[in-house]
């Protein structure tokens, strides 16, 4: 049953006050010519799906193919049912199509005599690996402060580094995006989660030259600041695979977190501003309740983990 609007409701009034007082009372009142009455009235069956709009669309063409040509089209597909537009299309020139190769697909979609493609197999992820304890793996990545958040020719960057487990979060300040500022943010995210009582494990970046030389034409066997600050604090560097950023799923979806809640409404003057305020948004977001902590802080979650391994 098609669905009832308000187009429908007001045709079954318009269609029922004139049968009631006539077609010359109901234009007086609802403003609409005559015709208009009378081409609703031989519609109306009684229910209001039949003052439904129906399609303007013609019934048939002037230039439509013949039966000729679809008699054509359709033997020549029966014969080749794998053969692709472009040679059917020159197939059927040579025996006397004389229509382009638009009309020719335009009439082999509507009869359903398009070459099927194969259908891909549908992508099943594998299963994630759950963090069991905190400091096991970070996930480390960069965020581009947007433009409308700086003043001036300001150009800042944001380091995240999030716990897979207990999705605590350290958030740094920078101005360039570079294997140096990694190396530094790497340094300082290892004091900061060692002060929360777990040392780091391993950290888990994306593939950006920022982190390493993988795809790096000329220095490809060459570590990183951020590779060897990684081997000196004793901590394992693990790279996803390119190109999936869902790999580091948890520190994307933080940033998108940070865009809702913090760059949308905030500005800032200068690096010492953005560090100030950064402090403060990290604070906030290590003490939000969490969906997947079962309502709880990053900060009451590890404390929770804390005195349940005592």
């Amino acid at each position: 049953m098609a669905t009832v609007t308000q187009d429908m409701k007001y045709r079954q009034s318009l269609v029922c006050y004139a049968k009631k007082y006539g077609v010359a009372r109901a234009a007086r009142k609802y403003n609409r010519a005559p015709s208009t009455i009378y081409f609703w009235l031989s519609r109306y069956n009684g229910t209001i799906e039949s003052l439904a709009n129906r399609s303007k669309r013609p019934h048939s063409h002037p230039k439509q193919h013949t039966e000729g040509e679809i008699k054509l089209i359709r033997d020549m597909r029966r014969r080749n049912p794998m053969l692709g537009l472009v040679d059917l299309w020159c197939r059927l020139r040579a025996r006397g199509y004389t229509r382009c190769i638009e009309s020719l697909y335009r009439v082999l979609k509507r009869l359903g005599e398009l070459p099927r493609q194969p259908q891909a197999a549908p992508y099943k992820p594998k299963p994630y690996q759950q963090m069991t304890y905190p400091g096991e793996r970070i996930q480390i990545d960069v965020k581009v402060v947007p433009r409308a958040c700086c003043v001036g020719d300001l150009k800042l960057f944001q380091y995240t580094a999030i716990d897979e487990y207990t999705r605590l979060r350290y958030l740094g300040a920078y101005q360039e995006q570079s294997t140096y500022s990694s190396a530094d943010f790497l340094k300082k995210a290892y004091a900061f989660f060692k002060k929360q009582g777990f040392t780091m494990e391993c950290v888990q970046t994306d593939n950006g030259f920022e982190f390493t030389n993988r795809f790096s034409n000329s220095k490809r066997d060459l570590q990183t600041l951020f590779e060897e600050t990684a081997t000196q604090l004793g901590i394992r560097h693990k790279l996803i695979r390119p190109y999936t950023p869902r790999h580091n799923g948890k520190v994307e979806r933080s940033h998108r977190e940070d865009q809702r809640r913090f760059y949308a409404t905030h500005r800032f003057y200068s690096l010492a501003d953005f560090g100030a305020q950064l402090a403060v948004h990290q604070s906030r977001s290590n003490n939000r309740p969490m969906r997947p902590l079962h309502y709880l802080s990053p900060r009451q979650f590890l404390r929770y983990h804390s005195l349940q391994h005592v």
